[in-house]
């Protein structure tokens, strides 16, 4: 068992849990303060504690065990409190098992749904934010349900940049967060898929005289332009062409 160090529980972030599991970790156990004992007042414990609930969906809805992933509260006076939860996590993921093998997934098929759960990381924590910064109160397994996570899945955002009614103005490109899109002087813009962390700002700041920003759900969004292909045709031009 490797033990790492942080701050406060509420550091942990899901892409962290989600990194160890690519890793090959076969089990995560997150050691939290007990919940309305914080130390820094500001409560990072059940932001903890909505990761672990959200995150515990996710690994479901891939065809993971749950149980290899674990939040305990404790003080740091209750070493008892901390032997035994360890101890009794290290058998329950030695009697499930190495990762992947007894829920029937072989390691391409494991790498490839933790990948895509990796892609969505950004835009899951954009969705779910208010619950994730809530104070969640039992029955826990009430406060993400199963469906609700599926249909997160299921619904998943894209943005896209119609070629036909990009005008090449920089906007999005200039204040995209994630630097997720593709731009040159005098060329259609093109969203990074793989970068785009699905907020929406592209969208928003997309001038009302273009709007050539799409908001697309549950479909994927269409293949970019080749770049010989993603000249602007200015549209006073092609009034005067006509």
């Amino acid at each position: 068992m490797r033990i790492i160090r942080v701050m406060c529980s509420g550091r942990v972030d899901m892409s962290f849990v989600l990194r160890a599991f690519q890793k090959g970790i076969d089990g995560v156990f997150i050691g939290a303060c007990h919940l309305n004992e914080c130390n820094y007042i500001a409560h990072g414990n059940y932001h903890a504690l909505n990761m672990v609930l959200l995150f515990k969906r996710i690994m479901e809805h891939i065809g993971l065990n749950p149980d290899r992933l674990r939040i305990q509260f404790m003080s740091g006076a209750e070493a008892n409190i901390f032997v035994d939860s360890t101890n009794d996590f290290v058998k329950t993921i030695k009697k499930i098992g190495p990762l992947g093998v007894s829920e029937g997934l072989d390691q391409d098929t494991l790498a490839a749904r933790l990948a895509d759960v990796g892609k969505l990381i950004p835009y899951i924590k954009v969705t779910m934010r208010d619950k994730l910064a809530a104070r969640a109160e039992g029955p826990y397994d009430a406060v993400f349900t199963k469906e609700e996570v599926d249909k997160l899945f299921a619904e998943v955002i894209a943005y896209w940049i119609d070629p036909e009614k990009c005008q090449a103005c920089t906007t999005c490109f200039r204040r995209c967060p994630a630097e997720a899109i593709i731009s040159a002087k005098g060329q259609i813009h093109i969203i990074d898929q793989d970068k785009c962390i699905k907020c929406g700002t592209c969208f928003e700041v997309c001038p009302p005289k273009f709007r050539a920003v799409t908001k697309l759900v549950g479909v994927p969004a269409p293949p970019p332009l080749p770049e010989d292909q993603r000249g602007v045709v200015r549209k006073a031009k092609e009034k005067e062409v006509a």
